[in-house]
């Protein structure tokens, strides 16, 4: 049951306004308390995709869900997830039924009585979106401490999740606090929050649950905090993300591993077939090469490319200290950016079979895995475009391979509005506390679930991360600026202030 707490006084939207200055004052005076809590949270290994730390992200869920509850926050519960049974259509023999599987739980709470906002009208409803998963922390012997040890050094938080989302949804949980804790545990909009555990394994479990209980997540609109400000001390909005198709291509030769001097030349090899497949699916000048790829790619707007070239971006810069490469690779004609951000790409992940030990072993091995990926940009789709992959890898097998292309997971592209009041909210938080006017960019990245809240929830939703471009995110030496990360609660704060 909604209860009113709203003002409809005339001095509401003053109440408002000084309800977030205490609400920031509380939230500078408790910030390394903050910060100390989200190390507790970091230093538990919530790896998704590792079956052995199933306990570690349900302990990880049930952190977050003490926390929520001991803010104030109301109805918090685990919400268990499953994916649905799949079916796999190999390209000879009958197709297969993979079984569903556990997910890891949800997290969910909410506050829900606030009737009026200060203007009379009825209080908006925020939905806050946050994960507690994370990537493994492999290479372990390229970071400088143990990742799941948080340490700082040079005002950056290093850990596995520091930025990727741990640190990001706890400035979530952090300004729930900050304006609870000041106002007699009231809060100034309606807020539900959604915290998920395999945003990192493809997000099944909440795309499900947002499928099937629309209900419970209703909300006027999403705000996200799992992107990158485009420089530092700059505030950013991510207006896009790119789609994102997960693969396997499985490649099989003879019925067991063959000894290379006795049949080498008559057996076929997985791994040779894989490096001719993978071989043919771009060019020299990164161009994809499968049939009707680009047919759906819809080009971004003058404005947007114009407002792309007035960012401070410096190519050489961004080749030595974020790529670390001897040059820069992609399609000709197009910008970095609009390489990473609007154009659609191919990349491999790994390749696993066979024998790498130390030493010598002459096999031809009877199977071979590679794990490839595809980023898919407006107006394509996930259906489609795995659809045009997977019969190009078929019609390219070589001639005694039997081959198997899996979806593992998909997510489609999004492109975000900003005529509306919640990004004036945003912008008005952040200029606020960075002084500075926000800029307009797009992710290379995905969230596929930021695309289930806008088609099946029918609401805005908001990028408003707080990341830099160097943090590391899924790469040894993750970290988070913590200048970024007191700032991003203050803009919370006075987001749901103002909104």
């Amino acid at each position: 049951m909604i209860a009113a707490s709203g003002e409809r006084s005339g001095d509401g939207e003053d109440r408002v306004i000084k309800m977030s200055e205490i609400a920031v004052m509380f939230a500078r005076e408790n910030g390394e308390r903050f910060v100390s809590e989200l190390k507790a949270l970091l230093r538990i290994p919530s790896i998704s995709t590792d079956p052995k730390h199933a306990a570690d992200v349900r302990c990880a869920a049930e952190f977050v869900a003490a926390e929520l509850r001991r803010i104030g926050m109301e109805h918090v519960q685990l919400i268990e997830t499953s994916t649905p049974e799949t079916v796999i259509a190999p390209s000879s023999g009958p197709a297969q039924m993979i079984a569903g599987r556990t997910g890891h739980p949800l997290v969910y709470a909410d506050y829900l009585h606030a009737a009026f906002a200060a203007d009379g009208k009825p209080a908006t409803t925020v939905l806050l979106y946050g994960h507690y998963d994370v990537q493994p922390p492999e290479p372990l012997d390229e970071w400088q401490s143990p990742p799941f040890e948080p340490t700082e050094r040079d005002g950056n938080l290093y850990a596995r999740g520091a930025v990727d989302d741990k640190g990001q949804m706890w400035m979530h949980v952090k300004a729930l606090e900050s304006l609870l804790s000041t106002s007699g545990g009231k809060l100034p909009v309606n807020v539900r929050v959604i915290i998920e555990g395999e945003e990192e394994v493809g997000g099944e479990g909440i795309a499900a649950f947002v499928r099937e209980h629309p209900d419970e997540l209703r909300a006027d609109v999403a705000l996200v905090s799992d992107t990158e400000m485009f420089a530092p001390d700059l505030p950013t909005l991510c207006v896009g993300l790119r789609g994102m198709i997960y693969t396997e291509i499985e490649a099989r030769g003879a019925r067991t591993d063959l000894h290379s001097g006795m049949y080498g030349g008559a057996a076929p090899n997985p791994f040779v077939a894989l490096a001719q497949i993978i071989a043919k699916l771009k060019d020299d000048l990164g161009h994809i090469l499968i049939p009707h790829f680009y047919d759906r790619v819809a080009a971004p707007s003058a404005v947007e490319l114009q407002a792309w070239k007035a960012l401070p971006f410096d190519e050489e810069h961004y080749r030595e200290t974020e790529v670390g490469s001897m040059e820069l690779t992609g399609e000709p004609g197009f910008s970095v950016l609009e390489r990473t951000w609007a154009r659609p790409t191919l990349d491999v992940h790994g390749i696993a079979g066979g024998f790498t030990g130390v030493g010598a072993k002459t096999v031809i091995p009877a199977r071979a895995l590679a794990k490839l990926s595809m980023r898919l940009v407006p107006d394509m789709t996930t259906a489609e475009s795995y659809a045009l992959y997977k019969a190009y890898v078929e019609s390219i097998c070589p001639a005694g391979i039997a081959l198997e292309v899996r979806l593992i997971h998909s997510g489609d592209p999004i492109v975000v509005s900003t005529e509306n009041r919640y990004v004036r909210a945003a912008t008005s938080a952040m200029r606020a506390v960075f002084g500075k006017e926000t800029v307009y960019v797009r992710g290379g990245g995905s969230i596929p679930i930021v695309g289930d809240f806008i088609r099946t929830l029918g609401i805005p939703t908001l990028l408003m991360g707080f990341g830099l471009p160097d943090d590391n995110l899924h790469a040894p030496n993750e970290k988070f600026h913590l200048a970024n990360f007191h700032r991003g609660i203050e803009s919370i704060v006075r987001f749901l202030g103002s909104v």
